[in-house]
């Protein structure tokens, strides 16, 4: 049982060291849907306060944004409940490697219930197949003892919901440099796949400030994680959240409410990571989600 734990823990963050490195460009794919109730034919048109909006990024490891009536009951993206504002408004996202298709259901206040299905646009990843046996997932006792803590403190962190509104902004890039390693790549070993590639690496240089790239409340301000190194985590509310590794230091503290632009930490290569860079990855719930289809590419 240990040994199962041990793997997930290995997955919680998935650490940089082995990652494959590709410059290829990711594809960038906007999208956007409108659609209207539709009424019964003894019931009246549907007016403009209940039309459902969505707009965003229809892909694997992207995301919308979207507009139900105010007094929706209910709204679910395939199997997950979204958290919805009082005017209407939410957020939600899809896993790296979500199936082509979703529903999001919509219950409006007077019982209807309203199906839209949303196509999820499949990605082309850097899969690099390498001659060479996966290593063990497997860990020592005394590693895990030490290990357990951190991995259940990131599982709480990210579950906090503090109700953060940096969802609703345009992400900007929390540092500019060379990118060293792209969400989603993978490399499969003899045949066995290994981890893909969690977020986004930039390496602009060791020491090189970051800023937060949305307004957000810090809920995880660690030092020296095992496979992390200095780790900061930031709630931008909705249930999406940021995490930045190998910081060689950080600026904010946990319960911190912090906004976008501000100096949050410094690069560096703290826990497991063969040189300095910055590891930013991006999660909705229990979804990985590419951290660059959140960016202009040109700012």
């Amino acid at each position: 049982m240990r040994s199962a734990l041990a793997g997930i823990a290995l997955l919680a963050l998935t650490a940089c060291e082995n990652a494959p490195r590709d410059d290829a460009p990711n594809p960038m794919l906007p999208t956007l849907a409108i659609a209207s109730a539709t009424p019964s034919d003894n019931a009246e048109i549907v007016s403009a306060r209940q039309t459902i909006e969505f707009a965003g990024e229809l892909t694997q490891g992207g995301w919308i944004r979207g507009q139900v009536p105010r007094g929706t009951d209910l709204v679910v993206l395939g199997d997950t409940e979204l958290s919805v504002d009082p005017d209407g408004s939410f957020f939600a996202a899809f896993d790296r490697d979500a199936s082509g298709s979703s529903t999001l259901r919509v219950t409006l206040k007077d019982g209807r219930v309203i199906d839209r299905p949303i196509n999820v646009a499949p990605r082309a990843w850097n899969i690099e197949h390498v001659n060479v046996a996966k290593r063990s997932g497997g860990s020592s006792e005394a590693w895990w003892k030490k290990r357990e803590p951190e991995w259940l403190a990131i599982k709480a962190a990210r579950e906090k919901a503090t109700g953060a509104t940096g969802w609703q902004q345009d992400f900007i890039w929390p540092v500019k440099g060379r990118i060293s390693g792209r969400f989603g790549s993978q490399r499969i070993y003899r045949g066995e796949p290994g981890s893909y590639h969690s977020g986004l690496d930039i390496a602009p240089g060791a020491g090189t400030p970051f800023v937060a790239p949305a307004d957000g409340v810090v809920v995880l301000a660690a030092d020296n994680f095992s496979l992390e190194g200095n780790l900061l985590i930031i709630d931008h509310g909705q249930g999406l959240n940021s995490a930045f590794l190998h910081a060689s230091r950080l600026m904010v503290s946990e319960g911190d409410h912090v906004k976008q632009g501000q100096h949050i930490g410094d690069v560096g290569s703290s826990g497991r990571a063969t040189g300095p860079h910055l590891h930013w990855s991006l999660k909705w719930h229990d979804a990985r989600l590419d951290p660059l289809l959140f960016l202009d590419p040109d700012a």
